[in-house]
């Protein structure tokens, strides 16, 4: 079992002084909350993705990598990394490159978001969510696995003889976490593969989040 802290990068207004602190603040005091986790001998920093006030955390790896060069054992994880208006190729490159620059550190949580403008925002469909979600994993889980990939889907144009760089560090890619507050789906997802399953019970009843489970 582990221990850990998971951000989703909100801004927030400190109710005791009514003071808002800046993006600039904000992302300073993420690194020295995961410095400090690590000092306590915590295990697990998360952080989250959102591309929308009031979050700051558009880019986890540039994040979690400079946190990476300033621990040891923290082990680093994204909650969540959005897996339907992400490109796969860019998430098995992103997150292959962080996992060298942290020597292993580094787990994967994928989830769909709950912000419902950004699939607009990046050229999706949110009434794609559940099939984006199973065929940009698909292709995830292929890219660290095969050296050279054909590939062909619905959701983006297809690949040729295409190797993603770098490869995950000794051939291992990073641990993949699938999170869902609603969808039967993604539990199942996590099963087929063998992965991890992430059960948020946010805004649901715990009888909801016992059949997920």
């Amino acid at each position: 079992m582990q221990f850990g802290i998971f951000s989703v990068s909100d801004i927030t207004t400190d109710p005791t002084t009514g003071r808002t602190p800046t993006e600039a603040e904000r992302i300073k005091d993420i690194v020295t909350i995961a410095k400090h986790a690590e000092q306590v001998g915590l295990d697990v920093f998360a952080l989250g993705e959102h591309h929308n006030e009031p979050f700051f955390s558009s880019s986890p790896t540039t994040t979690l990598a400079y946190i990476a060069a300033q621990t040891s054992t923290l082990q680093l994880s994204t909650a969540t990394t959005l897996i339907t208006t992400n490109d796969p190729v860019k998430i098995a490159e992103d997150f292959a490159m962080l996992q060298h620059l942290a020597d292993g550190r580094v787990d994967l949580m994928l989830g769909r978001g709950n912000t419902g403008p950004v699939y607009p925002w990046f050229g999706k469909d949110i009434r794609a969510g559940i099939p984006l979600a199973i065929e940009n994993y698909s292709l995830l889980h292929k890219l660290w696995r095969e050296h050279v990939v054909d590939w062909q889907g619905k959701f983006r144009t297809p690949l040729q003889g295409f190797t993603s760089t770098p490869r995950p560090l000794d051939e291992i890619p990073p641990f993949v976490w699938h999170g869902s507050i609603r969808s039967p789906e993604i539990a199942e997802q996590a099963a087929y593969y063998g992965d991890g399953f992430f059960a948020n019970h946010i805004f649901w009843p715990a009888s909801h989040t016992q059949r997920m489970v």
